[in-house]
Formats: structure tokens, C-alpha cells, sequence
């Protein structure tokens, strides 16, 4: 067995402060605030000591897609390790009905072995009018018979859908009654749909602000109706371009305990700028921002990000200025009870031992997944 003490941790109950941990495994056994009962084998007394972190949205990294297969999947997958994510879902973009079914297929074997916790569709059942980096020509209304085979997979945890198009709350209610998170994004819909779409069971605004109406007085559209509902989580991009700090501040003020950090990573996150692919639609990324290259050559919307979960949390308290607890907590515990995870995000007794050491500055030091460090234990 190993004993850590941290002079601060992220507690289970969301503060920062001494903590320690005994492993045995791949498993935290036991836990405590202060002083632990015996010399630590591991201290900690510069930085925090998190939780791994839980990527509930991420499309690529390290070069290579959720897309390609299984070996690209585990490339993205150690990608985002590195820098401290060690549970993800893997979001698969808009296709056609077949090549979502063979990226499904190509995922299978990770699941299965617990690399990834499952995949989250996000499309093809969205509005062209808020489609992002998404190929209209394979947009459609959701279709029930097509939803019932990717669900009896059982890959799926997660789906991202437009509520308004014909058959959206029907699908809802078809992802609820299966087990499977229902989240509203890529949407038009106005403020009552989306209450609706919440009284039908869905629990999740995909990337709050972004692929939706803007908050407006008279019209207060998916914004409002999911900041209001006190059970809804809200996805947030925190890397400075998707959202600003203030309007990050916002949705954190408003309910702290739903926000949820997400990293819409693709391919390009850990990886060099240049010119990558998202689905179907060719990207261009410049100092680390993705942008979709129109058939005219010229660029459009905004690609996903390259944004990690580390990133994104020295944004959210650098930036934003969001307490480090109230961020760890969106970072890990939060996405973890979005998606029904209950062995991951707190350092709690019968939890995996997934780990992330933040140096002063918020960087990582070191990785722990399931009891083992990628580059050997942090030193004090």
C-alpha cells in the first residue's frame, strides 16, 4: 500500500486543503482531511493535489480522431493524459449513418477494456442554422430506428441533439428510458422548447453559448432555461475563445455546482498548428485555434478547440478568476455525476486511483491513472 499527504487537495467536498490517501491498486482505500495516521510514502507540499481529470467531450488530440479507429484512439487518449485527463468519453462528430457505425465499431475494444467510459454522439441530429464545424449535408431530424441501433450497442453514454427538429423530444425520451444522458446543443430552439426538453428528461446544455441563440431580454432562448434549471449541467469552453471570462463567470455564479469543463478538443489539441481534418470538413488551425476552411478557401466557424482540461482549468482561475476548488470540481467530480461515472473525480475511499499533481502555477507535475505514475511519483 501507498499513503499520500497533500498540503492541499481538492477535498470530496469541493475545498482545497490537506488531505491525504492510502492506495492499494489500481483503488483509493482510504482517506482523510490533515495529518494522515502514518509517514507518508508520497508528500505533497507544493500545488494541489486533483482528482484525474474527466473529459466528458473531446474529439481528438495528439494529432489523431476519435473517428480512425482504435489505434487513433488510444494516441488521442495519451495525448490528454499527459496532461492530466484519465477518464474521457470519446465524441464522435456529424457522418453518415454507416461511418458512424464503423467509427462505433472502431471503439468497441476501449470501451470494453475501460480505456475510454463510453462515447458521446454529438450529431448527426442537429440544426443546420447553429451546425458549427458540423457537414450540413449530413445533418437530419433524429431518427428513431437508427438512435435504437447505435443505443443497443451499449457504447453509448452521452448524446447531443436539437430538440426542436421533428422527432427531438421523442428521442429525449428515448435516450432517458435507455440510460443515456440527453444534452440539447446545436440548437435553435427558443427558451419554452428547451424547458420542455428539460421536463422530458434531458440533463446536459452541450457547450453553454455556444451553437445556440445568444441570451437576449425579450427572447432569453436555451441560455436562460438552462442556467435556470437547477438540475441542468452546462458544458463550458473555457479557453478564452469560445467563451469570454465573464460570461464564464456568469454561468459559475449562477449555479457552480452544474458547470462542467469540457475540452471539444480535436485532433489538433497537444499538436502542432496546421491543417487537420474534423469529420468530414478540413480544418485550419493558427496559434492554436480552429477554424473550418470554407469551399472558398477562407475560414469559418469555430473547429472544436485545442484546448486541454488542464488548460482549460489555469484559464478558468488565471483568467476568469473562478476559485481553484469551484474549477477542480468542474473539472473532475462534476462531468463525472453528469454521465453517471461513480468511480472517478473525488478522492474518496472505493474511487480509482487516478491522481493529477498541479505545480504553484497550475501545471502538471505528475500523473497518476488507476494506482500507477506515468513518470514516476511527484517530488515534495
Amino acid at each position: 500500500m501507498t499513503l499520500i499527504h497533500a498540503t492541499a487537495a481538492l477535498t470530496p467536498a469541493g475545498d482545497v486543503s490537506p488531505w491525504w490517501l492510502r492506495l492499494q491498486g489500481e483503488r483509493i482505500v482510504e482517506s482523510g482531511p490533515g495529518e494522515p495516521p502514518a509517514p507518508a510514502d508520497v508528500s505533497i507540499e507544493h500545488g494541489v493535489l486533483s482528482p484525474g481529470f474527466v473529459d466528458v467531450h473531446v474529439h481528438g488530440g495528439g494529432g489523431a480522431s476519435f473517428l480512425d479507429g482504435a489505434e487513433a484512439a488510444r494516441t488521442v487518449r495519451a495525448a490528454h493524459l499527459r496532461h492530466g485527463t484519465t477518464t474521457m468519453l470519446a465524441s464522435l462528430v456529424t457522418d453518415p449513418y454507416p461511418v458512424m457505425r464503423d467509427s462505433l465499431a472502431g471503439l468497441r475494444e476501449l470501451v470494453e477494456s475501460g480505456e475510454i467510459a463510453g462515447v458521446h454522439l454529438e450529431g448527426p441530429w442537429l440544426n443546420a442554422r447553429r451546425r458549427g464545424a458540423h457537414h450540413e449535408e449530413h445533418l437530419r431530424a433524429p431518427d428513431l430506428q437508427a438512435l435504437d441501433e447505435f443505443l443497443a450497442t451499449g457504447l453509448i453514454r452521452m448524446v447531443t441533439l436539437a430538440p426542436e427538429l421533428p422527432g427531438g423530444l421523442e428521442a429525449v425520451r428515448r435516450l432517458v428510458d435507455a440510460g443515456v444522458v440527453a444534452a440539447v446543443g446545436h440548437t435553435d430552439a427558443d427558451y419554452d422548447l428547451i424547458r420542455e426538453a428539460l421536463t422530458h428528461g434531458a440533463s446536459v446544455g452541450t457547450h453553454l453559448f455556444n451553437a445556440m441563440p445568444s441570451l437576449h431580454h425579450r427572447a432569453p432562448g436555451p441560455v436562460a432555461a438552462l442556467l435556470e434549471d437547477p438540475d441542468a449541467w452546462v458544458e463550458l469552453i473555457a479557453d478564452g475563445v469560445h467563451v469570454h471570462p465573464a460570461a464564464q463567470r456568469l454561468a459559475f455564479t449562477v449555479k457552480p455546482h452544474r458547470c462542467v469543463l469540457v475540452s471539444d478538443a480535436m485532433s489538433a489539441a497537444a499538436a502542432d498548428d496546421g491543417r487537420y481534418r474534423l469529420g468530414s470538413l478540413e480544418v485550419q488551425v493558427d496559434d492554436g485555434e480552429a477554424r473550418v476552411v470554407e469551399p472558398s478557401g477562407e475560414l469559418g466557424s469555430i473547429a472544436g478547440s485545442t484546448l486541454t482540461i488542464s488548460a482549460a482549468v489555469r484559464h478558468s482561475v488565471q483568467r476568469a478568476q473562478l476559485p481553484l476548488g469551484q474549477v477542480l470540481q468542474a473539472a473532475t467530480a462534476h462531468p463525472a455525476q453528469m454521465v453517471g461515472l461513480e468511480e472517478v473525480g473525488t478522492l474518496a475511499a472505493g474511487s480509482l486511483a487516478d491522481l493529477v499533481v498541479l505545480g504553484d502555477d497550475l501545471e502538471v507535475r505528475a500523473v497518476m491513472t488507476r494506482g500507477a505514475w506515468l513518470e514516476g511519483a511527484p517530488s515534495s
